[in-house]
């Protein structure tokens, strides 16, 4: 089932819990942070971003996710196979943070001792700042990057848990070209619009203790057309819409259920491994090759996060909705597990 949700209205009831479980292409649910009913320390809220062009990429995060704040910057290089990572943390932000209530206005921003983050409104785009001492080698990473045509349709999902004032809100914007430069030290790293895109992961929600979720997402171009995805599940109740699209020149496709086939060693995930996907409506089959696992483990008993964000390059074909088959070969992207108690 996958119902499509075509009205703006208030994302919460009275009582915290979502109005109309489903997905949407706009982002026409209204949250409101008064709305929710959790205690504020359970309350989460992030604004994440991903550019990347065929051989690197920079992803940054703004997370207020209650007694726990994180600012990150990581930087990927696909044709050496490194990455890195840095993620301040922050006690007890509470929602000080301030993260807008809408991803369409309003700034988000935080800084600590030795970094600051950005992600503006401007006119015709979105633009991203950040700086970092000590980043890597002890050289310093500063960027500033501006994300332009972002398409019409969007991937938004409402997802209820099976516990009463527990949701997930989310909206994946996919195929924004980008531009910019990012500068590690001496080294300068240009972001051109013609060839580099970005994403953007925009969540607010109330979450239950323990969690394992798949995500996987890709955005480049076919011919020239802008071209991507969203797969993902593993998290809350999916019966009324998964978050399964496909993007195509600003139009977005809807999925049925994506499965991720990672491969095992033994009893464990051999992430390195080329994967597969597939789907049960038969309009999303591809191989996975991996290049480099964004690999961090946390594990202090009641908090626990284990992470491997897997990028790598996509073989194969996917059908919008009109049947129209999209043969993609080599397309960059990543798929990710992971397990989060917190």
């Amino acid at each position: 089932m996958q119902h499509e949700i075509t009205a703006s209205a208030p994302l919460l009831d009275e009582k915290g819990n979502l109005r109309e479980p489903g997905y949407a292409k706009r982002l026409l649910p209204i949250y409101r942070r008064a709305d929710i009913k959790a205690p504020v320390a359970r309350i989460k809220e992030w604004d994440y971003y991903l550019v990347a062009n065929d051989h690197f990429a920079v992803a940054l995060t703004i997370a207020d996710n209650g007694y726990m704040g994180l600012d990150s910057i990581s930087f990927l290089q696909f044709d050496e196979g490194w990455q890195m990572t840095r993620s301040p943390m922050r006690a007890f932000p509470m929602g000080r943070t301030g993260l807008p209530e809408t991803s369409a206005a309003g700034d988000t921003a935080s800084s600590g001792k030795r970094h600051a983050l950005v992600f503006r409104h401007v006119p015709g785009g979105r633009e991203l700042t950040f700086r970092m001492e000590n980043f890597l080698n002890r050289d310093t990473i500063e960027g500033h990057l501006l994300l332009t045509q972002e398409p019409e349709e969007s991937m938004v999902i409402c997802t209820p848990f099976d516990k009463p004032g527990h949701f997930y809100y989310n909206q994946k914007i996919n195929c924004m070209r980008a531009a910019g430069t990012v500068r590690i030290g001496g080294q300068t790293y240009t972001f051109d619009p013609a060839d580099s895109f970005g994403v953007l992961d925009w969540g607010r929600g109330v979450w239950t203790y323990h969690n394992t979720w798949y995500w996987g997402s890709a955005s480049g171009q076919v011919d020239g057309v802008p071209f991507g995805w969203n797969i993902g599940y593993g998290f809350g109740d999916t019966s009324a819409a998964s978050e399964n699209m496909l993007f195509y020149g600003g139009r977005a496709h809807k999925l049925g259920q994506v499965t991720f086939h990672i491969p095992m060693a033994g009893k464990r995930e051999n992430y390195l491994a080329p994967w597969r996907f597939t789907s049960d409506d038969g309009r999303f089959e591809m191989d996975f090759a991996p290049i480099l696992d964004r690999a961090a483990c946390t594990d202090v008993k009641l908090i626990k996060s284990d992470q491997h964000q897997v990028f790598g390059r996509f073989t194969g074909t996917a059908l919008l909705d009109d049947g129209t088959p999209v043969r993609v070969e080599d397309f960059l992207g990543f798929a990710e597990k992971v397990e989060n108690k917190w």
